[in-house]
Parts: C-alpha cells; sequence; structure tokens
C-alpha cells in the first residue's frame, strides 16, 4: 500500500528563508535552494528577512505573511517552503492564512528521502519517519490531505488510507518498528559473520554531496547512482574489496548527512546507521571545495555522535580537482599515523594513496601472516579453524604445518593465551 499518492513534481514553490539572530543553529540558503531543487519543485519567489525571535503564531511576522499571501498569489504557487522547523500550529496557521500547502525544512528533507527510497528497506524507513512526522500533524491533515493528488510533502512509501485516524497511525508505527528490527536482526548476524570471519568494515560517511558515493564506485568498481544533488544515495550498499598487502575488506556507503537532520529520519534510520556504529573504520568525506566544510564536518559528527558512532575516523577531502595548486596527499600526525587524505574521486587522483591509508589504519590491529606449528599444536590449528582465521594451509616436513592465518591482533592473542602460548613461542618463517 502507498500512503501518499505520486506526483511527477515541478510543483510551483515560494521559499522563505529568514535569518533568526537568537538561534545559533541559522541555516544556509544557497543549502535550502539546492534542498528544493533535489525535491523537484520550481522556485518562483524567494522572502528572506531577519527577526529577533521566531513569531509564536505564524513563525514569520505579520507583514512578512502578507508579503508571502501576496506572493502566492501573484505567482500561483502550490507550496510555500520554509527553510525552519515550524510547530503543527504554525503550519496550520500559515495554511489557513496562505490558501495553499506549506512545508517546513523537516517536511522538505523527508519529501526527497521518499522520492530517492528504492529498496524495501529503505521504503519501510521512509515511510516510518513519514508517519511519526505526520503524528504530530494529524489535526492539518483532515484539512487538504483528502483533496490533494501527491506533491511535495504529500508522497512517498506509506499507505493510501488517508482517512487514518490517530489509533491506525500509531498501529502502523508499530508494525513499521518491528519489521524495521527485523532488518536489524539480519544486519546484526551479517555483521557477526564477518567478524567471525575477520573482515573488517570501512563505512563511508559525510555531509550529503560530498562524493561518498562517486568514491564508492571508485574503490568497488561498483555502479552505485552518483549526481551532483543532495541526497542522491539513500539506500545502503556494501560491498567487498580487497586491500592490497591486507585482505579482504567491506566497504559500506551510508546515507549522507546534513544540518539539523530530522530526529524521526535518525531514528527511522538507525538500522541502516548500525553499519557504521559497528564500523571497524570511518571514512568521513568532506567536499574539501566547499567554503561550508568546517560547518559540514561539525554537522557530521553530532549525527555520529547522536547514533553513537566511535569507530576511528580517517579524514577524506575529496574534490582536490576544484582547488587550484592542490595535489593529493596523506596527512599523517607525528607517528606518522594517516589522518587526512585529499583527493579527487572524479578524477581518480589519490584514491590509490587512500587504499594505502585505510590499509596502514587498519593494518596495526591485524595479524596475516604464515605460522608454522608442531604435530603437538594440534588443537591450536583446530581453534584457529574454529575462527575462521586459516587462508590457506601446507603440510611441511616431520609433520609441521604452515598455516596462513588471518585474523584481528586480539584474537589471535587470546587463541594462544587459551593454549598458554604467545606469538615468541611458534616458529614465525622469514
Amino acid at each position: 500500500m502507498e500512503f501518499f499518492e505520486r506526483h511527477e513534481g515541478g510543483e510551483r514553490a515560494i521559499l522563505v528563508h529568514l535569518d533568526i539572530r537568537d538561534d545559533r543553529q541559522d541555516e544556509d540558503l544557497e543549502e535550502f535552494r539546492l534542498l528544493a531543487g533535489s525535491a523537484g519543485v520550481t522556485e518562483v519567489g524567494l522572502i528572506v528577512g531577519n527577526r529577533q525571535r521566531p513569531d509564536p503564531r505564524f513563525f514569520v511576522g505579520t507583514g512578512k505573511v502578507d508579503e508571502i499571501k501576496s506572493l502566492v498569489a501573484a505567482t500561483e504557487a502550490e507550496v510555500v517552503l520554509f527553510d525552519h522547523a515550524l510547530s503543527p500550529a504554525q503550519e496550520r496557521n500559515l495554511e489557513r492564512e496562505l490558501q495553499c500547502r506549506v512545508l517546513d525544512r523537516t517536511g522538505l528533507i523527508l519529501d526527497i528521502f521518499a522520492q530517492r527510497a528504492r529498496t524495501f528497506e529503505g521504503k519501510l524507513q521512509v515511510e516510518l519517519a513519514q508517519l511519526s512526522h505526520l503524528a504530530s500533524r494529524l489535526v492539518r491533515g483532515w484539512t487538504h490531505l483528502e483533496r490533494q493528488k501527491g506533491g511535495i510533502g504529500l508522497r512517498g512509501p506509506g499507505e493510501t488510507q488517508l482517512e487514518t485516524d490517530r489509533r491506525l497511525l500509531r498501529a502502523r508505527i508499530v508494525h513499521l518498528t518491528e519489521r524495521l528490527d527485523k532488518v536489524r536482526q539480519v544486519r546484526a548476524q551479517g555483521r557477526a559473520g564477518r567478524q567471525k570471519a575477520a573482515v573488517p568494515t570501512v563505512s563511508l560517511v559525510g555531509y550529503t554531496n560530498a562524493g561518498k558515493s562517486t568514491l564508492f564506485n571508485r574503490l568497488t568498481n561498483a555502479d552505485v547512482y552518483a549526481a551532483d544533488q543532495l541526497f542522491a544515495t539513500l539506500d545502503p550498499t556494501l560491498r567487498r574489496i580487497d586491500l592490497p598487502g591486507y585482505g579482504p575488506t567491506v566497504l559500506a556507503d551510508t546515507v549522507g548527512f546534513i544540518r539539523h537532520l530530522p530526529h524521526n529520519l535518525v531514528n527511522a534510520f538507525r538500522a541502516t546507521l548500525e553499519e557504521t556504529v559497528e564500523a571497524d573504520l570511518l571514512l568521513h568525506v568532506v567536499d574539501g571545495a566547499s567554503t561550508e566544510r568546517d560547518r559540514h564536518i561539525l554537522a557530521v559528527n553530532e549525527v555520529l555522535g547522536e547514533v553513537g558512532a566511535d569507530a576511528p575516523v580517517l579524514l577524506i577531502y575529496n574534490k582536490v580537482d576544484r582547488l587550484e595548486g592542490r595535489e593529493a596527499r596523506i596527512d599523517r600526525d607525528e607517528d606518522g599515523v594517516p589522518q587526512a587524505v585529499w583527493l579527487s574521486a572524479r578524477d581518480n587522483r589519490g584514491v590509490d594513496l587512500l587504499i594505502e591509508a585505510i590499509a596502514e589504519r587498519l593494518g596495526p590491529h591485524r595479524f596475516d601472516s604464515w605460522l608454522t606449528l608442531p604435530p603437538a599444536l594440534a588443537r591450536l590449528r583446530a581453534r584457529l579453524y574454529d575462527a575462521g582465521a586459516v587462508v590457506a594451509e601446507d603440510t611441511g616436513h616431520e609433520g609441521l604445518v604452515r598455516l596462513h592465518v588471518r585474523l584481528p591482533q586480539t584474537e589471535l592473542e587470546q587463541i594462544l593465551r587459551r593454549e598458554e602460548l604467545t606469538l615468541s613461542d611458534l616458529q614465525l618463517p622469514e
């Protein structure tokens, strides 16, 4: 079932952007316009202004309401988009005054996600986020949902019952939550299998449109959709890659983050973001050519903190092809450990340096070498096989067994301790 009828886009929209002086969470006008464009609307007007604090009734002042109302009539706009979070009461009051649909920043982002969802899991997550957002705006819903035929903020994976009441809405939310819990369990089983096989996970994170999917395609030779638009990627993608001198690794591409990402979305996409939480290494991809890159880094770090991701981070400054005089390189700390990589995923410049840096960051915590075991250590051989750590085996002379072992260093040390051994007790051939 679908909650909203699909709309072909191209709606005429008026954008409203205010600078609130006592609000530290000011928004970026250019980013707002990119969001509107990503939603597929046609901008027919822009209202900007300044306020000390939001008006409790309309968010904007009554003078601005009249200005917006006149512009709606002059341009025949179908929707007014606010670059701010509006309360349900503010949305209702504005719609009553403007006589057209009003959508805030959260609703706009939800609509973009509704358009991008392709997989079953992605659609479930978007629907849960939409319904959670709609639940607080159900009163507004009675006034116009029945006569609308989709459109921005009114589309996406979900139910067709536009006449639903709060009880049915709550039941649907519970049902979706249970289904996503099952998705989470399946993902957990997959991660457990990879951990048993000692295959680390490297997860790409970053601000939306930083170039994560382009970089993912370079590293994996995949064909993940990549475009110069916000939230081009919504559904997570996992690929297995082989790092030279290291071995197999799972690379995960995830949804892009944005400033003030709606909590409904963070909660709904928790199953997906667990790939980030459980990763062995995070590749934080940054648009190195953006003037807002420092603020974007802070925004991503806030979301990572919210979902509980505390894995080591390697910064990736992408798009050096747009920076004059900037060459691909690895930035290292005083101990020589890679901290950041400058590259261009589009031009494939510096991607080899990134592969080198990933292997170095993962390498110190991983054992990948040959062990020579005498016949008396047959139980140790069995333990290594049980751990899924044996890559290859050769039989030597005098009953010696040579094992190519690959697993986390700490796990190998635990196995050896059970046998009351250390690495120095084993014959390590040159």
